[in-house]
This record gives structure tokens, sequence and C-alpha cells, in this order.
């Protein structure tokens, strides 16, 4: 890995989310300025286009990507989380929702998925890959259960290139996010680690060299409130000859 934050291990990631799990809807809108429920209904369009049968959502949280995805007809959507209680607020969601039967949530490990190879035709990861213990092997599991040709989307913070809105940028981050921590979290120390994960993520064009060597190609990054979110998009290159 080229970037330490003297990551979590894979137990202390899902205690961690475990402990969020109440808050996490909430805090996530006060944390992106409101700016994520239409990031996640483009992200649901960007798979629509695909006409896919089979997405699978990574860290899929409390479920919010699968259930943005569930405008599509004909796709069943898998969702896998490390987290058991994001996972049961997840699936309450759906319940109420009555899309039980589009939408099936598994507990699961980002670096060893279950899932056989070329099955899906569309991964999706939103707010997950700054936090992985293995970001390559991850992201090779990723591409491993991808049909070929298909498409990986992804969701995560990153840095602004001006290097006026990036001063501001660390210094809002820096103070905001481990504010809310203090004020809304019975766990703020996590929002202190989630502030350390965004700010040393390799974003931007260091993170498509990490994609390309993983088998991934022709990029598109679509920048949101000002360069601080990212939608990575890429596409799948068939490795075994």
């Amino acid at each position: 890995m080229s970037y330490e934050i003297n990551k979590k291990a894979v137990g202390e990631i899902e205690e961690m989310f475990n402990s969020i799990s109440n808050e996490y809807d909430f805090l996530n809108k006060i944390i992106t300025f409101g700016t994520d429920a239409k990031n996640k209904k483009e992200i649901a369009s960007l798979v629509k286009e695909k006409k896919p049968s089979k997405v699978l959502d990574i860290a899929t949280g409390t479920a919010d990507i699968p259930i943005n995805l569930s405008i599509i007809e004909n796709c069943q959507i898998t969702g896998v989380d490390i987290s058991k209680n994001m996972i049961s607020i997840g699936r309450k969601k759906i319940k109420s929702k009555n899309l039980l039967k589009k939408i099936n949530l598994e507990m699961g490990n980002a670096e060893k998925l279950k899932y056989n190879s070329n099955y899906f035709d569309v991964v999706t990861i939103c707010f997950g890959v700054r936090n992985f213990q293995n970001l390559e092997r991850s992201l090779n599991e990723a591409h491993r259960v991808l049909k070929n040709s298909g498409r990986l989307i992804i969701y995560e913070t990153s840095t602004p290139k001006n290097l006026i809105i990036r001063f501001f940028y660390l210094i809002i981050s820096s103070l905001f996010i481990p504010l809310i921590g203090l004020l809304f979290s019975k766990n703020p120390g996590a929002y202190f680690y989630l502030q350390k994960s965004s700010k040393v993520f390799p974003s931007g064009k260091k993170f498509l060299k990490i994609l390309s060597k993983v088998g991934f190609y022709d990029f598109e990054i679509r920048e949101k409130l000002f360069g601080s979110l990212s939608i990575y998009i890429a596409k799948k290159i068939d490795l075994i000859k």
C-alpha cells in the first residue's frame, strides 16, 4: 500500500461501523452538505444505462445504493458489508420499501468475496475503498467477480485540485468532520479516523493508477462538491487469456 494511517484491522473496522450504524445515514447527509442523495441517484442512473441483470454493491452500509438501484428493471441487486449492524438497518429499510425480492444483503469481506468469477454486470462501492485494509486485493476481487467488460463505479472522498479550494477543504474537513462526531456520535473517534483516511486516500489520478494496475481502463472521473467527492467509472480488462 502506498498510504498508511495505522490502518485498522478488519475486526476493528467492523466494530467501528457497528458503533456508528444508527447515526450513519443522518451524519452522511451533514458531512456531504446534503449532496449525498443526489450523487447516489446519479450513480443509479449510470448503472441503469448499462442495463444490468446482476449488480454487486460492496461496503453497502445501510443499503442506500441498492435502494437507489431498485429503479432498474429485471435486475437482482446484492449488497455486502462487514458490519452486521449496518446490514440489519439496511434490511429494515429494504423491507419498509417492499424491496426484499429485488435486493439481498449479506455479510462479507471485500478482500474475499464468495461470488463466482465473471458473475456481475456492475460493481459499485460507496465510501468504502479508503477503509479497505488491503486496497489492491479488494479491487482485484471486484475485478474478478465482474463480467468481461463489466463496469466498476466508485463513489469516494477526494482532494480538490484547485489550490485555494484545497486549502479551505483541508481546514474545514480537519475541523468539521471530527466536530460532527463529537456533537452527534457515541463514538467520535470513528470520525477522527474517517477524516484521516479521507485526507491520505490516493484520490484522482493516483487512484486511477491503482485501478489500472488491477486491470481496469476506460476511466471517467466526475467531481462533486468542488472536487471533495468523486465518482469513478472504470471498465474491466479480462486478464485471463
